[in-house]
């Protein structure tokens, strides 16, 4: 089963080329984010349950699709936040929860450094939301939390990806889906995704 889905969409792909531009300021790079998100999030949840329901309309009446899947938006401290609005434009039912986790720079293993878990309701589709699958911990580990709160399904949703973390998050994972806009050539000797389009988070905001 197939369970990597890299989008060829045009407008994914014209943002991501906003994305990767060095000349891209702040402002530009979180309306790219926010608008790539969105587009990806749309392909990543064509199978969220519906029920049939009766309306009226103004000329009569007809039967419709009602969303009935609980989601949570499960955004990975700083970078993910810049992902969130966007898919809540979409799905504005969906509840947000927090992961905060940030790679160590000499192991390039992740430090847990905030959670507040979901005190009920856990029993949903989580969409875990990280713009850079670099080495893939950090995903991992998301992973493991999301799971330990009784999330029924987890979809990663992020900007790009490098193999290396796609086939670390697999590993560990393989029941979670990864929806990106592109994957990337490789890692280089820091663990930063190349071609890539440097830190995320920084570009975001303006550190």
């Amino acid at each position: 089963m197939n369970i990597v889905f890299a989008s060829d969409h045009p407008l994914v792909a014209h943002g991501l080329t906003r994305l990767r531009a060095l000349e891209t300021k702040p402002p530009e790079f979180r309306k790219s984010v926010h608008d790539i998100s969105k587009l990806l999030a749309y392909e990543a949840t064509s199978h969220l349950a519906t029920s049939k329901i009766e309306i009226n309309t103004p000329m009569g009446t007809t039967s419709g699709l009602e969303l009935t899947e609980q989601v949570a938006l499960v955004p990975v401290l700083r970078a993910g936040l810049g992902m969130v609005d966007g898919i809540l434009a979409l799905i504005p039912t969906a509840s947000v929860w927090h992961i905060g986790l940030k790679r160590d720079e000499d192991t390039l293993e992740p430090i847990q450094y905030y959670t507040n878990p979901p005190d009920n309701n856990t029993k949903r589709t989580c969409l875990l939301l990280d713009p850079m699958l670099a080495t893939g911990g950090t995903a991992s580990e998301a992973c493991k939390l999301i799971k330990s709160w009784g999330a029924e399904r987890i979809i990663y949703i992020g900007i790009i990806a490098a193999p290396e973390g796609i086939q670390r998050l697999h590993s560990v994972h393989p029941d979670v889906p990864i929806y990106v806009g592109a994957i990337d050539s490789h890692l280089n000797d820091v663990g930063f995704i190349v071609p890539g389009l440097g830190d995320a988070g920084d570009r975001q905001f303006g550190t």
